[in-house]
């Protein structure tokens, strides 16, 4: 009998080529193309097994397609487990053969669902709990519930809940501090012999590079000096390892942790899978490497108690239950590029998904029943004693400023993807004064209000008994809850629109949103952000800044002493406060201190209003606007060079610092490197060290530039795209500085390619992840991916599924109100060329990610400066051609492996 046959639904696929039903009875499948009226018809009636609905619904037109997605399965059955989800994936994951064509995809969803529902029969992993969430899901009317609660036996015991299920974190002794020891480079290229083996292929640029960092964990000599080393180390290096060996060496020798930051989330897994190299072994691996990420991105557990308990209704509550299933399996509770599969909160249209992490401000620390398993603190605890701790630049720079950890702070970092620490840097230490910013210190103080729901409380009920002992820490408190009623309240955007502010933070960001309008609106509007520079203000901008500044006073104020009273209560330790207690007033500490540093970077901020502007600050009025509909209003401020904190907070207290990159220099020179680190800031010079890539880009790779496609011609501009993606043969990745642009380019290509057989996916256009995009692309050599920024830098697709990148044009940088006070600062034209050549030169650097990848990159400018050549790899053969003859060349490129020669442009030409 076939597999299907029991099943009573039929399978709906649908790609840009067509649309498919499957039905399964006794006699076998019938697969038949349907209308796209049909099959909405279908589907409204009849529950459909599908595979990721939001994208099968958008495919339809049909936003709101519901049915049994196999993924909502998958991530039942097997929590905390991913899969591609492809119909290619889903046949990896259920063991079935890999579709041919579309019509074998429906075939597969009734295929593959058949062999999901027969997991519970088997040897099955993930049983514990699965009897009760069935139950519950069953309740909320979960579409796959009556089929797994009939296939799943009751346990002949009780099930522990969840929250008895995850293990308890303890309390270790404060970790001496680290020693000090003498590391060689002779040590460090022994150590990194060990990590590569004794077979290994001899690479004397790795073994340069593992001698270089090391001295970043050479002792300080002087305070305030941290011995930093600048390491540019090209594609094909080895640099993960070259900077663990010498880590891991010191750590181990010295006894202290050295913080590993990255900036993106895929290098942070790349890491964590290159300590395998280091810790063979599973148990000491766990000790001694522990990943670290911002509170926002952990499942926080009492928001998913109240979720499991009726906070959450209809999808949300499903969501739920299935994050509960994955956190009793997760190895760290991160939601957010951990183990919890990233397409699953994009089923739920991202309902819920946000309410279930740390909201920023709402931890009540020990005050909190789950505190002793909570994710967050196993990870901060686990990273005080590990040896390697991986983070990311906005974390260290997050704990520096403000942590609460300075007594485990590291003395020692390594900063992969060093080139963005300025970027990481501007966005950690900038100051935003908004309506979206000052709602949340209100609610953070104040707690709910009106009609608002859910657990967050204010402060007067997280300090109860601190305002109950503590006369003058209680006024203070009510003084405080007094004072946030000036603060924006819920609904002011709509306030704002109808011209009735309500409060003086109110007045203050309507007479900002009337004067950026004023003087920022253009007749092209496309409805995109707003913004102005904070010069020659309106009579009423000052007046309404005035009003604002001394409402942010009168609540500094109480902040400020009840800051005091409560260290005062720590140290007088009344006999009530037992070990909870005391860690649940550290934590009010330490997020008190953080608003009252924000409401003074606010105070300074209004006072520049009217007054003398600081050189060292960028100052502007923003309406933040999503596609036409605003979502903010505000004042912001920038350092004009954020690196000057950056090494002032991070890097002076530190003892040695490795910065690398590819591209470190990229775009400029190491003047220009050491300014986009904080280098310059810091009273010992830096040690500078190149590695050149071992690659040979020159035979590998060729840079066509495309001189007869039109910017901003957005027809000729998809039409050069699919041509160029079908020479390829897919595999490729193409590269947009406007959004508007892809959505236009990829609206007009996605059927023809479809067609063609060649999937293609975008960001900003189908409802998954980035990173999900990514994995997708990698995992099929004939998909192609459409991106923005975000895939510039830090994809790694080695292989024949990344063998062409195209760029719709040159990436000038947004002419932003930040931008230009930069630019001015920064050498006019020339700050512009360094930007736009470190762009290329990233983009140029997913082409090729290890010794046998080939392929071609294209930009499609006809405009593109020859000075700005030098971006691109010496040797690689750049040539200007029109769009026909670049479709020809990427055929045969791609298609023998071959890279030509010719009518090279000479990187130093004076045109342009």
């Amino acid at each position: 009998m076939p597999p299907h046959s029991a099943l009573p639904y039929p399978a709906l696929h649908a790609s840009h080529s067509g649309i498919w039903i499957a039905r399964g009875d006794l006699s076998g499948v019938e697969v038949r193309p349907v209308s796209r009226g049909e099959a909405i018809r279908q589907a409204a009636d009849t529950p459909m097994i599908l595979l990721n609905a939001p994208l099968i619904g958008q495919r339809l037109g049909y936003a709101d397609l519901s049915g049994l997605d196999l993924l909502e399965l998958y991530a039942f059955l097997h929590p905390a487990r991913f899969m591609v989800p492809t119909p290619k994936g889903l046949a990896a994951a259920t063991g079935l053969v890999e579709p041919e064509d579309d019509a074998d995809i429906a075939r597969l969803l009734l295929d593959a669902a058949a062999r999901l529902l027969s997991v519970p029969a088997g040897d099955w992993a993930e049983r514990e709990g699965a009897w009760n969430a069935a139950q519950s899901l069953f309740r909320l009317r979960w579409p796959w519930a009556p089929l797994l609660t009939e296939r799943i036996r009751k346990p002949e015991k009780a099930e522990r809940w969840l929250f008895s299920r995850l293990p308890e974190w303890e309390e270790a002794a404060p970790r001496p501090l680290p020693r000090t020891v003498q590391l060689h480079p002779q040590q460090a290229s022994a150590r990194l012999a060990e990590l590569t083996g004794a077979g290994a292929e001899a690479r004397p640029g790795q073994r340069a590079y593992a001698e270089a960092a090391a001295q970043a964990f050479t002792p300080r000599a002087i305070r305030d000096a941290p011995n930093l080393v600048l390491a540019e180390a090209g594609t094909g290096i080895g640099k993960t390892l070259g900077y663990l060996a010498p880590a891991s060496l010191w750590s181990q020798a010295a006894g202290g942790p050295v913080w590993v930051s990255t900036y993106t989330k895929a290098l942070q897994r790349q890491l964590s899978h290159e300590t395998r190299r280091v810790y063979p072994d599973d148990a000491e691996r766990r000790a001694k490497v522990v990943t670290r990420k911002g509170r926002e991105n952990y499942l926080c557990l009492l928001n998913l108690e109240d979720a499991l308990q009726g906070g959450f209704a209809g999808r949300a509550a499903v969501l739920a239950q299935l994050v509960a299933r994955w956190a009793a399996y997760s190895a760290d509770g991160d939601m957010v590029g951990g183990d919890l599969p990233g397409w699953l909160t994009t089923l739920f249209r991202r309902n819920g998904s946000t309410a279930l992490t740390d909201r920023r401000g709402e931890c009540v620390y020990a005050g909190c029943p789950h505190y002793r398993k909570c994710f967050i603190e196993r990870a901060a605890r686990a990273s005080a004693e590990a040896d390697i701790v991986i983070a990311n630049h906005a974390l260290v720079m997050v704990n520096a400023a403000r942590g609460r950890e300075l007594a485990t702070r590291p003395t020692r970092y390594v900063f992969d993807e060093g080139h963005h620490l300025f970027d990481a840097a501007d966005m950690m230490f900038s100051t935003a004064l908004t309506g979206q910013e000052t709602i949340e210190l209100r609610r953070w103080i104040v707690g709910p209000e009106g009609t608002s729901r859910g657990r967050r409380r204010g402060l007067a009920a997280r300090l109860s008994d601190v305002a109950s002992y503590d006369e003058q820490g209680g006024a203070a408190i009510a003084q405080a809850v007094t004072a946030a009623g000036a603060l924006a309240a819920d609904g002011w955007l709509g306030r704002l629109a109808e011209g009735q502010p309500f409060g003086p933070v109110e007045h203050l960001l309507a007479a900002v949103r009337g004067l950026t309008y004023a003087r920022a609106e253009r007749e092209d509007d496309a409805g995109y952000g707003l913004e102005t520079e904070l010069a020659e203000p309106s009579a009423e901008l000052i007046e309404a800044a005035a009003s604002a500044a001394d409402a942010l006073e009168a609540l500094h104020r109480p902040l400020v002493v009840l800051g005091r009273r409560l260290e005062a209560v720590l140290a007088e330790a009344p006999d009530w406060m037992d070990a909870p207690a005391r860690a649940r007033i550290e934590g009010a500490i330490a997020s008190l201190g953080w608003r009252v540093e924000t409401v003074s970077a606010w105070l300074a901020l209004l006072a520049r209003v009217g007054g003398v502007a600081v050189p060292q600050f960028v100052d502007w009025l923003v309406v933040n606007r999503a596609e036409g509909r605003e979502i903010d209003v505000g004042l912001l401020r920038h350092w004009l060079d954020p690196t000057k904190p950056f090494a002032e907070i991070v890097l002076r207290p530190a003892h040695g610092a490795l910065v690398t990159s590819a591209t470190l220099t990229a775009g400029g020179d190491w003047d220009t490197a050491e300014a986009r680190v904080g280098a310059p800031h810091l009273s010992r010079a830096a040690v500078r060290f190149e590695a050149p890539s071992p690659f040979d880009y020159a035979a590998h790779a060729e840079v066509l530039v495309v001189t007869d496609i039109k910017r901003g011609d957005i027809p000729s501009l998809a039409g050069a795209y699919a041509r160029l993606i079908e020479a390829a043969g897919g595999g490729t990745l193409g590269l947009f500085t406007a959004i508007r642009r892809l959505r236009g380019v990829h609206a007009r290509i996605a059927d023809r390619l479809a067609r063609a057989g060649l999937p293609l996916h975008a960001q900003h256009v189908d409802p998954i992840d980035t990173g999900t995009l990514v994995d997708i692309f990698r995992d099929d050599p004939h998909a192609s991916l459409l991106g923005t920024d975000a895939l510039r830098d830090g994809v790694d697709v080695p292989g024949r599924s990344l063998r062409l990148v195209v760029m719709e044009g040159v990436p000038w940088p947004k002419p932003t109100v930040l931008h230009a006070a930069r630019k001015l600062a920064g050498g006019g034209s020339a700050y512009d060329d360094r930007i736009v050549r470190a762009r290329l030169a990233q983009a140029f650097g997913r082409l090729i990610r290890r010794a046998d990848d080939r392929g071609a990159f294209v930009l499609l400018s006809a405009a593109m400066p020859s000075r700005l050549l030098s971006a691109f790899p010496p040797g690689v053969a750049v040539t200007r051609v029109p769009l026909d003859e670049a479709v020809t060349r990427v055929a045969r490129l791609c298609s023998a492996g071959a890279i030509g020669h010719e009518a090279r442009v000479p990187a130093n030409g004076d045109a342009g």
